[in-house]
């Protein structure tokens, strides 16, 4: 089933829908809460025989809340509940009124070794005040002496549709139901591990909205291209990179490495002259040559070998870059991915770009300062809009755009859009987009979309910093040689069958040492 990337907004208008289409209120919070309590029994097995302490809140989620209480003491646990103001909705004083038949009057003890966090759902807005403000700082507090805290559909205080968490509890584990919103993608350090339940929602769940997909290992090993047991290096197709100015071969290295370790037959490293003999030492798969000078040796090096050229990693910033570009591109007509240094070339001159990247698949991979740089939007306002903004750049240029960051967001030329949520602060490093460079390009060459190899080599470039940072509690220390390391297990093979009802399952990422902040 797919998984939507939505507003507050969104994800009410998903619940409206399916209500009107039959489905009962109270039957989406009662399946809420049972997929919660039984994520939860399943994670803390063993910490829930010291008690759990469930916070409800006075709306729908207060009403979730009573749901997970009432299932958790059916199942022997004991649970005490903390009411955060009076149950303002029908279905949550009927869910409070169902539960209270069953659950122990008494009050938490403190004792309580798993904290749930229902105070405040996917419709707050604002600063949470008063006793909602009091309730987050004494889960947070109960979380520093060592509880496990559970956030039902998002952490408390943390925004939904932007992520903005200026008082908001920090989870151990989300459970979200039905949809992703947005905000958790963008908080991932309150959220701590992330899981989508099913909860009834069916179609309604897609909308009739635009909200992207969240990709995932089973929507990245569908449309990864399979290697024919016949195969050759000619059939697995050939990428150039160019770049590495002179004291910038490193990044070509980089990328041509990412290309060769994502399953492409031949790579070539296109470089300052005085960076060949670096590339050729470093990079002993990859040919090398220096930077062609006319259009005779553009053809011979790029045109008449390449399936796909990868611009931009190590480039330079030199006054004849652009003029380089330019030639290139307008003597090699098939697909090509941009990076780092070709799009700064190019800045605030959208139209140009346009008219060589017309006529052929095209993939431009900015971070957030390059793609300010290139479509003259200030770097606030791409963070700000980060799940949009990308799809009108991606119109003005007739071109795919993969804006990095967290999460990364994919529009292509046509409209369509998707997430990828994979990856580690292990990525937020020098060289880190020189390897996504060349995992892109190799599947530029290997896939006829742009938008879906740009979406596997996402996917695929954050697996590989997951599983280099591993059970680490620190990223400290975990290098772009490991997650290049990594890289060959990164590729996802037959997907696990996920446990009813999980539709999708981040994990939990940055520094998890006690104390570590956001």
């Amino acid at each position: 089933m797919t998984v939507r990337v939505v507003t507050a907004a969104q994800a009410a208008a998903r619940d409206r829908a399916a209500i009107d289409a039959g489905v009962p209120s109270r039957a989406l919070m009662h399946r809420a809460g049972a997929a919660a309590a039984a994520e939860i029994a399943r994670a803390y097995e063993h910490r829930l025989r010291r008690g759990v302490a469930v916070f409800a809140g006075p709306g729908n989620n207060g009403g979730d809340a009573w749901v997970v209480a009432a299932a958790l003491t059916a199942a022997g646990v004991r649970t005490r509940v903390v009411e955060v103001g009076e149950a303002k909705t029908d279905d949550a004083r009927a869910e409070r009124e169902l539960a209270r038949a069953s659950i122990n009057a008494a009050p938490p003890s403190g004792a309580e070794d798993v904290i749930v966090d229902g105070v405040l759902g996917t419709g707050a807005r604002g600063t949470p005040r008063a006793a909602p403000a009091d309730a987050i700082h004494r889960i947070n507090a109960l979380a520093a002496d060592g509880a496990a805290v559970v956030s039902l559909d998002v952490p408390s205080g943390v925004d939904a549709t932007t992520g903005d968490a200026s008082v908001a509890v920090r989870a151990e584990l989300t459970i979200t139901f039905g949809t992703m919103k947005r905000g958790l993608l963008v908080a991932r350090a309150f959220c701590g591990r992330i899981v989508t339940a099913d909860i009834g929602l069916g179609a309604h769940a897609s909308g009739v909205d635009d909200a992207p997909e969240l990709i995932d290992g089973s929507w990245v090993r569908q449309r990864i291209p399979p290697i024919a047991a016949d195969a050759h290096k000619g059939t697995r197709r050939r990428v150039v990179v160019m770049g590495g100015a002179h004291g910038m071969a490193g990044a070509s290295v980089l990328a041509a490495k990412a290309a060769l370790c994502s399953g492409v037959g031949m790579a070539r490293v296109v470089a300052h002259p005085a960076s060949v003999s670096a590339v050729q030492s470093s990079v002993h798969a990859a040919l090398a040559r220096p930077w062609p000078e006319s259009d005779a040796e553009i053809r011979d090096s790029i045109v008449e070998w390449a399936h796909a050229v990868v611009i931009g990693p190590g480039l330079g910033r030199a006054a004849d870059t652009r003029a380089r570009i330019e030639r290139v591109l307008a003597l090699w007509r098939g697909p090509v991915v941009l990076d780092a240094d070709a799009l700064t070339a190019f800045a605030a001159d959208v139209h140009s770009l346009r008219d060589l990247l017309s006529g052929r698949p095209a993939l431009i991979t900015p971070h957030v300062m390059e793609f300010s740089r290139l479509s003259g939007a200030s770097p606030e306002s791409v963070l700000a809009s980060r799940f949009d903004i990308g799809g009108d750049l991606a119109a003005a240029l007739g071109a795919t755009v993969l804006l990095k960051g967290v999460p990364t967001v994919i529009h292509a030329p046509d409209g369509r859009a998707v997430v990828v949520a994979a990856g580690t602060p292990a990525l937020a490093t020098g060289g880190s987009g020189d390897l996504l460079a060349g995992i892109a390009g190799t599947l530029v060459a290997q896939m006829p979309d742009p938008l879906e190899a740009a979406a596997c080599a996402a996917w695929v470039h954050g697996r590989a910093s997951e599983i280099a940072s591993g059970a680490r509690q620190s990223i400290r220390g975990v290098t772009l040689d490991d997650v290049m390391a990594a890289l060959p297990a990164a590729w996802p093979g037959d997907e696990p069958i996920r446990r009813p009802p999980i539709l999708a399952e981040l994990p939990a990422v940055g520094d998890r040492r006690a104390g570590a902040s956001p």
